[in-house]
């Protein structure tokens, strides 16, 4: 007797896996819409919440990005606690609780008081709502990227671990873009007063549409069920460390350049261009929104590929490319839009083969009962260490004068990285992960 068709939408996804890629996609547009935010508005902000009288005009920037950096250090301990968490209770309920944890965040960025009103508080506030969304950001990782990468059929881990990605780079879009709109439509002087806090207050609102459709989700961890059935013991805090360690530190060697990259390319890069050439700040916006549409387009077609190539092809064709191109690339930048769209495109098609399967690579590492802890601290504390300072390093090195160098600090990560790619990684691509 014939079977019928799985009905597929026009990618090659089953319809009924649809719904899970929205659960997963629609909270992550929002965690990284808040996350982002902060980085396209801090030249905004910095000088209402930090004190101004040093003489200095990067300082209060400098601070700006030295409370983003302490907001990346709070996401290992997210991806820990989260990751733990969504091993012994389900990927559904951690995800719940990080969408509202960012929420929170969010809604407390917006309505931060200045420096001026309120002296050291302001700054203190801040800085605690950056804490919270660490936390949730490195939980929303543990628990949303194995949730795709579990809900994807036979042969499409690579595809479903794009959408990692395209969320991301979707509420990246909605941030850079309101930025931008606010930007162009507002004179300086409101930008600075008040049209900095509105994309933060939105992000608290569309926080809540997330947590309605994530309520629709289905669990993905038949381990996480048998524990609640009491059929199994709970998996301990750190049980992915002791039974796997060479599966741990091999995520520390492939995240190591493809966050530096990530970080560079998709959101300092703007940045980068005002403070070296006097780059307009709204024209920056302008093509950084370009160019992180590419990248979101990017994104499935790659993770496709992987699905057919094999994740090691990919990872040291992203190696490789930033171990070349870094330096050329931000040394073209000039004063013209075309020049830092052209820059961000080419390092784009390289860093996507990069971030298009870093969720399906670090998650076939690591068996059911710890892939969420597994995946998610030793990518996290990567991140914080790597990927969170990379503003923050790139600042410091125009304030001494030494800007030249950013680049050639890219090319020596990705030279670690690509050692780990050919060396250490095995391929993952048809690996089951039960």
């Amino acid at each position: 007797m014939a079977t019928s068709p799985v009905a597929e939408s026009p990618l090659g996804i089953p319809k009924s896996r649809v719904r899970q890629l929205m659960a997963a996609s629609i909270g992550n547009v929002v965690e990284w819409y808040d996350w982002y935010a902060y980085t396209f508005l801090a030249t905004y902000f910095s000088a209402q919440v930090f004190p101004s009288d040093t003489g200095n005009s990067l300082v209060p920037l400098l601070s700006s990005y030295g409370v983003f950096a302490v907001g990346f250090f709070m996401r290992p301990l997210g991806g820990l606690l989260v990751g733990a968490f969504a091993d012994r209770f389900g990927r559904k309920a951690a995800m719940t609780f990080t969408i509202v944890l960012m929420g929170a965040g969010s809604l407390l960025l917006g309505v931060t008081p200045t420096y001026e009103a309120v002296g050291l508080l302001s700054p203190i506030i801040l800085t605690l709502a950056r804490l919270v969304q660490g936390l949730s950001v490195g939980g929303e990782f543990a628990a949303a990227t194995t949730f795709l990468v579990e809900s994807a059929p036979p042969g499409r881990r690579g595809l479903f671990s794009s959408f990692q990605y395209v969320s991301t780079t979707i509420g990246q879009l909605i941030a850079s873009g309101l930025a931008a709109l606010l930007a162009s439509g507002l004179a300086k002087a409101d930008m600075d007063a008040y049209g900095w806090r509105i994309p933060f207050l939105v992000g608290a609102v569309i926080s809540l549409v997330g947590l309605w459709i994530r309520k629709g989700a289905e669990e993905t961890s038949a381990v996480a069920e048998e524990i609640r059935r009491g059929e199994a013991e709970r998996p301990g805090m750190f049980e992915f460390l002791q039974r796997h360690p060479k599966a741990a530190a091999t995520i520390v060697g492939i995240t190591i350049a493809g966050t530096v990259a990530y970080y560079t390319w998709t959101s300092f890069l703007p940045i980068y261009a005002q403070i070296t050439v006097d780059f307009d700040p709204a024209t920056s916006l302008q093509a950084g929104t370009v160019a992180l549409f590419f990248f979101m387009i990017l994104q499935p077609l790659l993770g496709m590929l992987s699905d057919r190539v094999g994740r090691k092809p990919m990872l040291i064709a992203f190696g490789l490319g930033f171990l070349i191109l870094p330096v050329p690339l931000l040394n073209m930048i000039s004063g013209s839009f075309g020049s830092l769209l052209t820059v961000q495109l080419i390092g784009m098609v390289f860093l996507g083969c990069f971030t298009s399967i870093s969720a399906a690579v670090n998650s076939e590492l690591f068996p059911t009962r710890v892939r969420a802890a597994g995946a998610g601290f030793p990518y996290s504390l990567t991140v914080a260490l790597f990927g969170g300072t990379a503003p923050l390093i790139g600042t410091a090195l125009e304030d001494a004068g030494n800007v030249g160098a950013f680049p050639y600090y890219m090319s020596a990560l990705a030279l670690v990285s690509t050692l780990v790619y050919v060396f250490v990684l095995r391929e993952t691509k048809d690996q089951p992960l039960s």
